[in-house]
C-alpha cells in the first residue's frame, strides 16, 4: 500500500491553488498568536477553517509539547511522580475560600501582564503599552493590573506595591498582599525574561510580619513560556503552573507542570551586586572560590529568573550581599520573604548571613537586606565567609542618602 501523499484532483492548477489556500490559512492562524488574546472558540474556528481548506493528505503542524503538560513536565528536572495537569482552580479547590480568591486574582493578573509584556513598545530607557486611553510604562501598567484584580476579588484587605510602598486598603477581608509588579523592568527593553513577585499574609497589615506568617507566595516568569511557581505555608513543595497558549482545548488555562522538592549541591552561581566585592572581603573570597572551582556563571540581572533557575535546575546559589559602598537594595517585604518561602518549600536553604530569611520581620514596608538562596552547603559557605549585615531601613525608596545601619 502506498503511503505517499495523494491529492484527489488530477488537475495541477487546482491542486496548487488548494495547497496555497491551506498555507495561507495556516499562516493566519499562526499570526493570531501575536495579536490580542482571542476566545477559545475563535481560535478553534480559525484552525478548523485551515484544516477544511487543505488538500487531502496535507498535514498542519502538530500541537506543541506545551499542550501536553504531562509530556512537558516529563522533560523538566525536579518533578516527582505525583499527578500533573491539574488546573490552578482544581489545585486550590480545598483551600480557604478567601485565600483561593486572592491566589486566583494573582493568576488572572499575571495572565494579563504576560500579554502586555509581549506587546510592549520599548525605547532606549523604557517600555510602554496601552492602558485604556493612556500609554503607560509597562511596570506601572503591571502595578495597575495587580491592584485592580486584588480589589475585585473581595478577599484582599490591604495591598502594597514596591512601586508605591504604602499599605493601601482594597475593600475586602481576609488577606493582605505585597508585590513587586515587574521585577527586572530595567532589562525588559532587551527582551530578557522578567517577572512578578507576590507574598500573601493573613490579616490586614504588612508591617510586623515575617516569612513564617505568610499563607502563600508566588513568582511569575514572563519568558519564552509564562509560568507561575507558588508555595503555600500548609502544603509541601513548590509548584509550577504553565499558561497554555496553543490551540488545544486548554488554551488560556494554568496547568500544573512541575513540583520542586530539592535544591542539591551543584556548581552554578548567580552573583548579584557584584560591585560590592570591592569593599566586602568575604564576598571577594567567595567570588574567587567560585572562579577557581570553575562554577557556571548564570546571572541575568533579573531576580525572578535568576532565582527561578535554582528550582528548575535543582542546584546552585543566588546571592546579593551588601557593602558600605554598594548596599544591597532587595526589599524584605516585596522580594526576599516571598522568594524565601518558595526556596525553602522546594528543599533549599536561605539566609541573611545569620539565619533563615523567613525569620526577618518587617519594621517598615521598605526594609532592605542582603540574602543568599540555594543549596545547603553553598548557603552555609555564604554565612561563614560573608556573614551578617544589619538590615537597613529607609523612609523613601527614592532617597539617595540611605545607607546600611552602622554595627
Amino acid at each position: 500500500e502506498s503511503r505517499g501523499t495523494v491529492f484527489p484532483h488530477p488537475c495541477p492548477r487546482i491542486m496548487n491553488a488548494m495547497l496555497r489556500l491551506a498555507v495561507v490559512a495556516a499562516l493566519l492562524v499562526s499570526a493570531s498568536a501575536f495579536m490580542a488574546p482571542a476566545s477559545v472558540n475563535t481560535i478553534r474556528a480559525a484552525r478548523n477553517a485551515a484544516i477544511s481548506a487543505r488538500p487531502a493528505g496535507l498535514k498542519l503542524a502538530a500541537p506543541s509539547l506545551r499542550s501536553s503538560p504531562k509530556a512537558a513536565g516529563a522533560l523538566r528536572m525536579g518533578q516527582t511522580p505525583s499527578s500533573m495537569g491539574e488546573t490552578i482552580e482544581e489545585f486550590v479547590a480545598n483551600d480557604d475560600p478567601k485565600l483561593q480568591k486572592v491566589v486566583l486574582a494573582l493568576f488572572s493578573a499575571v495572565k494579563e501582564i504576560a500579554y502586555k509584556v509581549r506587546t510592549a513598545s520599548c525605547e532606549k530607557s523604557s517600555c510602554f503599552n496601552e492602558f485604556g486611553d493612556e500609554q503607560l510604562a509597562i511596570d506601572i501598567l503591571a502595578d495597575n493590573v495587580l491592584f485592580a484584580n486584588l480589589k475585585a476579588c473581595g478577599a484582599c484587605e490591604v495591598a502594597s506595591s514596591e512601586e508605591t510602598p504604602t499599605e493601601d486598603p482594597q475593600g475586602g477581608t481576609g488577606y493582605s498582599v505585597a508585590f513587586d509588579p515587574l521585577d527586572g523592568s530595567s532589562i525588559i527593553d532587551v527582551n530578557f525574561s522578567v517577572g512578578t513577585i507576590a507574598g500573601i499574609w493573613p490579616g490586614g497589615t504588612l508591617v510586623g510580619v515575617d516569612g513564617h506568617d505568610m499563607a502563600a507566595s508566588l513568582i511569575s516568569v514572563y519568558g519564552p513560556r509564562t509560568t507561575v511557581t507558588i508555595a503555600w505555608k500548609d502544603k509541601d513543595y513548590s509548584h509550577e503552573f504553565l499558561l497554555i497558549d496553543d490551540f488545544s482545548g486548554n488554551h488560556g488555562k494554568w496547568l500544573r507542570t512541575n513540583e520542586f522538592t530539592a535544591i542539591n549541591e551543584g556548581k552554578m552561581v548567580a552573583p548579584g551586586n557584584l560591585r560590592s566585592t570591592q569593599d566586602n572581603p568575604g564576598y571577594m573570597k567567595l567570588w574567587n572560590y567560585w572562579m577557581e572551582n570553575k562554577y557556571q556563571l548564570r546571572y541575568t540581572g533579573g531576580m525572578v529568573p535568576d532565582v527561578n533557575q535554582l528550582l528548575i535546575k535543582g542546584k546552585g546559589i543566588f546571592v546579593n550581599p551588601t557593602s558600605p559602598a554598594a548596599p544591597a537594595k532587595l526589599r524584605v517585604l516585596y522580594e526576599v520573604l516571598p522568594m524565601a518561602l518558595l526556596i525553602e518549600k522546594a528543599g533549599g536553604k536561605t539566609t541573611d548571613g545569620k539565619g533563615s530569611a523567613l525569620d526577618l520581620k518587617t519594621e517598615t514596608t521598605e526594609d532592605r537586606t542582603q540574602v543568599a538562596f540555594g543549596s545547603a552547603k553553598e548557603v552555609d559557605r555564604f554565612t561563614e565567609w560573608v556573614g551578617w549585615a544589619e538590615p537597613f531601613m529607609v523612609t523613601s525608596k527614592d532617597d539617595p542618602n540611605w545607607k546600611p545601619a552602622e554595627k
